[in-house]
């Protein structure tokens, strides 16, 4: 099977292209909505008794936290990066 290269490697495809911006946007736009969505599913839960008082115990006493240290550390090595580029004189 041969492989097909474009005459010009660089031009992208066609589509939409994300920079890193735009990539965190849509990240935390997905976390946001599948923190709805898990709200959404365990006020159901509750509501209809599907879930036991101790696993509502478990979850409240064992939370997972939002942001981690290593999530700190990258969105800070991120604008870090982001900085140093806007800065290089064109």
């Amino acid at each position: 099977m041969s492989t097909i290269t474009p005459k010009n490697p660089s031009k992208r495809p066609s589509g939409p292209h994300f920079d890193h911006r735009d990539r965190l946007i849509l990240a935390l736009y997905a976390q946001l909505r599948a923190e709805r969505e898990t709200r959404e599913a365990l006020e159901w839960a509750i509501a209809n008794d599907a879930i036991s008082p101790e696993v509502l115990r478990a979850m409240v006493s064992d939370p997972v936290p939002v942001i981690t240290s290593e999530d700190v550390a990258a969105l800070e090595r991120l604008l870090a990066r982001d900085t140093n580029a806007t800065n290089i004189p064109h």
